[in-house]
């Protein structure tokens, strides 16, 4: 289990929203952003892999359909370095100025993936966060929970409609997916920060609703 970060981040509060793809993340965190921002707080919303011009760079070859051939442990090295990026640059900056940062996806993907996904250990993912990532673990995790079978007919369709190469892991057979999501419900039943799981299988404004309640909660506990 991991302990609380040693970042400093006492005004800022970070929320990342996790799920398989296809889960409405993305939709959520627009709609989250904007309710938040409503309500008077400053938001940054952003995303892994990704978030910054080098972690664009590595998103690329990282989520293409045609994108190398990475072995389990040579991605999990590429997702850290995308993270540490992001953190150094985007996170923490924002953390330390008193932001809510809203992040679509971060180390409990990495866990799901990487870890249910592609066979690493856990132990290892979470050796290698305290090492290369300080142990920087978000203040509140919600949890988009879908049927994978689901969620993936969405994500394709949604790729296949914007044309946006980054079908990697779509491609990947349904057996993978099954372990991502049951990992992603194992994180939230074990790890001791936040973390709600919500129903994603409802009209999108019903999920928006009970996301932005739960986040409402917490945030209302945390920041005076």
């Amino acid at each position: 289990m991991h302990k609380q970060s040693r970042h400093k981040q006492s005004r800022g509060f970070m929320i990342a929203l996790e799920g398989v793809d296809g889960s409405g993340k993305s939709g959520l965190a627009r709609s989250l952003s904007a309710a938040l921002r409503d309500a008077g707080h400053e938001v940054l919303a952003t995303h892994e892999p990704g978030g910054t011009e080098a972690g664009a760079a590595l998103r690329k070859i990282l989520l293409a359909s045609n994108a190398y051939d990475w072995t389990p442990t040579a991605e999990l090295l590429l997702m850290n370095a995308s993270r540490r990026q992001h953190i150094d640059q985007v996170i923490l900056p924002a953390l330390q100025a008193g932001k809510i940062v809203l992040c679509d996806r971060f180390v409990g993907s990495t866990i799901a993936y990487q870890g249910a996904g592609r066979g690493l250990s856990e132990a290892l993912i979470l050796d290698l966060h305290r090492l290369t990532i300080e142990d920087l673990w978000p203040d509140l995790t919600l949890v988009l929970d879908l049927d994978p079978k689901v969620a993936l007919e969405r994500s394709r369709s949604r790729l296949q409609q914007s044309q946006i190469d980054e079908g990697r892991f779509e491609a990947l057979d349904l057996a993978f997916h099954r372990r991502v999501r049951q990992s992603f419900l194992d994180q939230a039943a074990k790890l001791p920060a936040p973390y709600k799981v919500v129903d994603a299988d409802r009209p999108p404004e019903l999920v928006e609703r009970e996301a932005l309640s739960q986040v409402s909660e917490i945030l209302a506990e945390r920041i005076p």
